[in-house]
């Protein structure tokens, strides 16, 4: 009787051991590294995420699906509060900033994020809820929106 309880826990524990690397709850800060598909505001890219000098994490977009005007123009950040930034092109737009990994929490978060279509930053977290898709939420004043991104590499 003991053995088959033993074994029950086993079996038991690693179903909840695999379900948990699943849900990005055994991660490590090298692992939000790569690139992802993102559709959000009607816009979609593709975006990079990298490491800085300093180890925080950043994301640069890297390729957008209807990068000219209709005047054949590439679209420039023309939203963006840092006047000084929008002759940005679109598909070169730096998205997130100053992302940490905490450990504790297995999550990224005290970045800001930059909203383009809009002309917002807003406090950032990330985490993963698979290995292929990352759950971003921005909150600015309380409010929060959570948009998810797919690892395509």
């Amino acid at each position: 009787m003991k053995r088959t309880i033993s074994a029950a826990l086993f079996v038991l524990g690693l179903g909840l051991t695999a379900a948990a690397q699943e849900n990005g709850l055994n991660v490590s800060a090298e692992e939000i590294i790569g690139t992802y598909y993102v559709s959000h505001g009607g816009e979609n890219s593709k975006v990079r995420i990298f490491r800085d000098s300093d180890g925080t994490f950043t994301a640069r977009v890297i390729w957008v699906e209807n990068k000219f005007d209709r005047n054949g123009n590439v679209r420039l950040d023309e939203k963006n509060p840092d006047k000084s930034l929008r002759d940005t092109p679109c598909d070169s737009i730096v998205l997130i900033e100053d992302l940490v990994f905490n450990s504790g929490k297995k999550r990224w978060d005290s970045g800001k994020i930059y909203d383009p279509t809009r002309g917002i930053r807003a406090n950032l977290t990330c985490s993963f809820e698979s290995p292929s898709r990352l759950k971003v939420r921005g909150s600015l004043m309380g409010i929060g929106e959570t948009v998810f991104w797919k690892k395509t590499e």
